[in-house]
């Protein structure tokens, strides 16, 4: 079976043959996957996956409205718990953007009708036959970073905005010869 030349390890071949680039719409998720992607700054993907679990109960699984309510006592916690990657600005950037995450559903109703704006609603279907062809960030990526920080978002810079993209299927970045690219064509 073809699939993309980067899921080599057992765990890279299941993040990508299940959830990676499959279009995500649920505010709990994306909320998610925007904390992870923002902690995976600096460090490999797979880090972070193996880590997940540890950061779902680490997080409350991700719930923003409970995460926002982070104090001292939670922060302290975070910052010692060798489950997840204790950086405190990272930890620090989780909090705030919980809040954001809460004022951006306030305002748009949900963070999904938010962030999907930036591709126009539906999924960009590219045609990269090469790794090298898949660029690290895009206009479309940019534009979300910039709007995401004016509005008090943290470790969203072009380069994250975009692999959190790809990650909930806001681009369709398979390889066209891999299977799961033929499979989430829209």
């Amino acid at each position: 079976m073809d699939r993309c030349p980067w899921a080599k390890t057992d765990l890279y071949v299941q993040y990508h043959d299940i959830e990676w680039g499959v279009p995500a719409h649920d505010d709990r998720l994306l909320f998610e996957l925007l904390i992870l992607e923002g902690a995976q700054a600096g460090l490999s993907w797979e880090t972070i996956l193996n880590k997940r679990e540890n950061y779902r109960a680490a997080f409350d699984q991700f719930e923003p409205a409970v995460v926002a309510r982070y104090g001292q006592k939670k922060r302290k916690t975070l910052l010692s718990d060798t489950g997840i990657v204790r950086n405190r600005l990272k930890v620090e950037a989780a909090i705030q953007n919980a809040k954001m995450f809460l004022a951006v559903q306030d305002e748009f109703g949900t963070f999904d009708e938010y962030i999907w704006r930036f591709v126009g609603n539906a999924s960009r279907q590219n045609t990269w036959k090469s790794i090298k062809e898949v660029p690290a960030k895009t206009p479309e990526s940019d534009a979300m970073s910039k709007d995401l920080r004016r509005r008090g978002f943290k470790f969203v810079g072009g380069t994250i905005c975009y692999a959190f993209m790809q990650a909930v299927g806001m681009v369709n970045d398979h390889l066209v010869g891999c299977f799961r690219h033929r499979e989430l064509r829209t």
